[in-house]
């Protein structure tokens, strides 16, 4: 199975590298100029997040103040920090959509005609579930978490949360459940590619749910087993669609109906 697995990411580099490429000069003066404008998009992202500063530090702190419970400063820059992390944050997620056209753009050259068709469905994909994960992290995870450690757990101490601590376990759990909701899009481009396909996936979705469930048990704030079933899921839901998007564009799926060149 393994060497089956390698042969495949073998002949799949090897017809790719037979597409009509650029120089070594000509592939560092492209990536200099999508690096130029993603930093412009970020930049510009930044500079609109400055502007709502007050009004996403509130946002930021509401599964917090909704217990009942405020911030605290440890230090004088703390309040600062915070507020230009939190535009650099949000100003990077304005950017997302644009950056990841960069990225497209540059990788875009390798990649065959009909597999550049892809182009809209990736970008609404990505940039879809990497919100859908962040919303459901905003939304459940940080309330669920913030009851649980701190009204329950934490009841008997004196609780003193910073500011320091509590933004990095809010973009750990933000940002962590919007990379793991980007599944099927890794699946569809190792489809795409023809490293692997959806039997694959299939064959091996035993492992796919150890891993899943492994996650939600990190995420999960309650360590009840109904808890953690219901963080997993949408993960699982996500998984199962990957495997139905890896058997549409799989090269040999495309073949039997004529789209490959």
């Amino acid at each position: 199975m393994q060497d089956d697995l390698i042969d495949r990411a073998r002949t799949a580099v090897h017809e790719r590298a037979e597409l009509p490429g650029m120089s070594l000069m000509q592939h560092l003066e492209e990536l200099r100029n999508r690096l130029i404008w993603s930093i412009g998009f970020l930049v510009v992202g930044f500079g609109g997040s400055w502007f709502l500063r007050k009004q996403l530090v509130a946002f930021i702190q509401k599964p917090l103040t909704d217990i009942g419970q405020r911030l605290t400063m440890t230090h004088p820059t703390d309040a600062l920090n915070f507020e230009v992390k939190t535009a650099f944050v949000f100003g990077a997620i304005l950017a997302g959509p644009f950056i990841l056209y960069q990225v497209w753009l540059f990788i875009s050259p390798g990649m065959y005609a009909h597999e550049r068709r892809y182009v809209v469905p990736f970008m609404t994909a990505t940039v879809g579930l990497f919100l859908g994960g962040a919303w459901f992290g905003y939304r459940y995870v940080l309330p669920g978490a913030m009851h649980v450690l701190i009204q329950d757990f934490g009841s008997p101490f004196q609780q003193m949360i910073t500011i320091e601590e509590y933004t990095g376990f809010f973009l750990a759990v933000i940002l962590g459940l919007g990379i793991t909701f980007e599944l099927p899009v890794l699946m569809f481009f190792l489809s795409l590619f023809g490293i692997v396909d959806g039997r694959f996936f299939l064959r091996h979705f035993r492992y796919a749910i150890l891993a899943i469930f492994l996650i939600a048990a990190v995420v999960c704030p309650t360590p009840e087993p109904i808890g953690m079933c219901l963080f997993a899921s949408p993960m699982l839901v996500l998984y199962f669609v990957g495997v139905g998007v890896a058997f549409l564009v799989h090269p040999e799926r495309r073949k039997k109906k004529g789209l490959a060149v």
